[in-house]
C-alpha cells in the first residue's frame, strides 16, 4: 500500500531542518561584527590653503572631463571630417553603409592624427611644466590655449569671426592671441561647416551625373518601374573604387588643415 503522506512528511521535515540551519547561520552572522567600508560626504573647514587649491583642481579636472566631448567636436577637425563622410555616404546612396559607428570612428582617429602637433605643443609647453610645478594654473590655461587658438584661427574665416565679434560688441583685437575664445569657437564651427559643405558639393557632382544618365536611359527604355538608384548604385561604387576614392578623399581632407 502506497503512503504518499509519508513522502510529503519527510519532505517537510527536511525543509524545516534546512530553514532552521539557515536561520541559525543568519543569527550567527548578525551577532558577528561586520567589517564593511563606509563613505562619508561632508564639508569641513580647510586647515591650509593647499587643501583649498587641491579641491579646486579636482573640480576643474571634473569640469574639463565633462566638457571633453564638446571640446573634441567643436574645437578640432572632427566637425569637418564627420560632415564630409556623412555627405559622401548620402551621395553614394548606400543608406547606412558605411555604418555611423565607422564614420565617427574614422573621423575620431583622423582628428587625433591631424591634431597631434597641437596636442604635442600643449603637452610640452603647458601640461608638463604644470605637472612639474614650474608654472601656475593660470599660466597653464594660457599656454594650453595658444596652440589651439592658432589652429582654429588658421581655419576660421575673418568674415565669420567678425560677425560674432560685432554681435558681442567687442573691439578689434591687437593680435591673434587677443581674440576672445567666446567669439572664436562659434566662428570656427560655422567656418568648418561651410568648408565641409563645399567639399560635399564637389563629391555630389559626379554621382549626380551618374544618377541623371541612368535615369535617362531607363526612361528611354520604358523601364519606369525600376528605381534608378538601384541601377546607378553599382556604377557609383565602381567609379569610387576605380579612382581610389578613400585615398583621395582622406588625403585631401588631411592636407586641407595644413
Amino acid at each position: 500500500m502506497k503512503r504518499p503522506w509519508l513522502g510529503l512528511a519527510l519532505g517537510l521535515a527536511v525543509l524545516a531542518g534546512g530553514l532552521l540551519v539557515w536561520g541559525g547561520g543568519l543569527a550567527a552572522a548578525a551577532d558577528a561584527p561586520l567589517k564593511l567600508p563606509s563613505i562619508t560626504l561632508g564639508l569641513e573647514q580647510a586647515k591650509s590653503p593647499e587643501q583649498v587649491s587641491t579641491a579646486l583642481q579636482v573640480v576643474l579636472l571634473l569640469t574639463v572631463l565633462t566638457l571633453a566631448p564638446a571640446i573634441l567636436i567643436m574645437m578640432t577637425s572632427f566637425t569637418r571630417l564627420a560632415v564630409v563622410f556623412s555627405l559622401l555616404r548620402n551621395a553614394l546612396g548606400t543608406q547606412q553603409i558605411p555604418p555611423t559607428q565607422i564614420i565617427v570612428g574614422l573621423a575620431l582617429f583622423l582628428t587625433f592624427f591631424i591634431m597631434s602637433p597641437v596636442f604635442n605643443q600643449i603637452n610640452d609647453k603647458a601640461l608638463t611644466p604644470f605637472v612639474d610645478g614650474k608654472i601656475s594654473q593660470q599660466q597653464f590655461l594660457e599656454e594650453a590655449g595658444k596652440p589651439l587658438k592658432e589652429f582654429m584661427l588658421r581655419q576660421t574665416r575673418k568674415k565669420d569671426l567678425g560677425l560674432f565679434m560685432h554681435i558681442a560688441g567687442e573691439d578689434r583685437p591687437a593680435n591673434a592671441q587677443a581674440v576672445p575664445i567666446t567669439s572664436l569657437i562659434p566662428a570656427f564651427v560655422i567656418s568648418e561647416l561651410k568648408t565641409a559643405f563645399e567639399i560635399g558639393f564637389l563629391l555630389y557632382v559626379p554621382f549626380l551625373v551618374i544618377d541623371m544618365v541612368v535615369a535617362s536611359v531607363l526612361l528611354s527604355m520604358g523601364m519606369m518601374m525600376l528605381p534608378p538608384v538601384m541601377v546607378s548604385l553599382p556604377f557609383k561604387l565602381m567609379l569610387f573604387v576605380l579612382v581610389d576614392g578613400w585615398y583621395l578623399l582622406v588625403g585631401s581632407l588631411v592636407k586641407s588643415f595644413y
